[in-house]
């Protein structure tokens, strides 16, 4: 086998969550670039069905369906659906994410109403864990549930964010710790499966301009901000995970399980104030 060979996912199968845009959507072409067929799975059916559509004309095996990652039973059918389509599965990405309301300081450094813990929206609280975490679990048990049922050694990879590390007054509060309890969820998991040879792990992007936050990134006024606060000098972009995206779902990587891979410009290395 090749270097190359090891990269290979042809005869494979895999479901993106969040997929439809963004990272997500990065991920899917990464891995159907690899060989596999994919199953978009967004909250956005009409999103996810024109992306697939664009990936099937340019000649990739690609599916969708529209889901709620925070319903277990939605969760449960987009992966009974996907065997259905491709026999079994091999890799899945946890993507689904969202932050909800604001941060405790604003892009102009003053203090948000809205984003200050005594009146934070309890409704905002429960939504963001309820995606950003509960989404994780709810993908993960329904794909290790196909990976036992079908005897594959696969790999799950999340994404976690370096706000599972560092502190930053302008993102929403739950999100931190919505994605540090991933963070711990993939290393828990990552013990649980070693032994079926399915390997756990993440991937946490910093600053990357997304659809999150309601687009808000996509501002360049916003964008400036977030610039300024990477030491090399500007966000990042999704295509640049595709490659770190191919080495998780193959072989290449067959012995790494329980990592967290850390994509973040820099930031973390002196916090995002400065």
């Amino acid at each position: 086998m090749t270097l190359f060979d090891q990269f290979s996912l042809a005869g494979r199968s895999a479901l993106v969550t969040g997929g439809a845009s963004g990272l997500g959507l990065a991920y899917v072409e990464a891995v159907a670039e690899g060989g596999a067929a994919v199953t978009i799975a967004d909250i956005d059916g009409g999103a996810a069905a024109a992306e697939a559509e664009r990936l099937r004309n340019a000649g990739f095996d690609v599916r969708h369906c529209q889901v709620d990652v925070a319903d277990d039973d939605a969760v449960r059918r987009a992966f009974d659906d996907h065997e259905a389509a491709f026999g079994a599965i091999d890799v899945v990405f946890a993507n689904a994410g969202m932050a909800a309301g604001e941060g405790y300081l604003g892009f102009d450094g003053r203090r948000t109403v809205s984003g200050q813990i005594d009146v934070y929206a309890v409704d905002d609280w429960r939504k963001t864990l309820a995606i950003d975490l509960d989404g994780v679990f709810f993908t993960f048990r329904h794909a290790v549930r196909l990976m036992k049922k079908h005897g594959r050694k696969g790999s799950l990879i999340a994404t976690t964010s370096n706000a599972s590390e560092i502190t930053c007054p302008i993102v929403p509060t739950p999100y931190m710790p919505a994605k540090a309890g991933v963070r711990h969820f993939v290393r828990q998991l990552a013990r649980e499966l070693a032994g079926y040879g399915i390997r756990v792990n993440a991937i946490a992007p910093g600053s990357v301009v997304t659809n999150i936050g309601g687009g808000v990134l996509h501002d360049p006024a916003v964008r400036a901000v977030w610039d300024q606060g990477v030491p090399l000098g500007r966000m990042g972009e999704p295509r640049q995970f595709k490659a770190l995206a191919l080495y998780l779902a193959s072989d290449a990587s067959d012995f790494m399980t329980g990592a967290e891979l850390l994509v973040d410009g820099g930031v973390s290395l002196r916090g995002i104030d400065g």
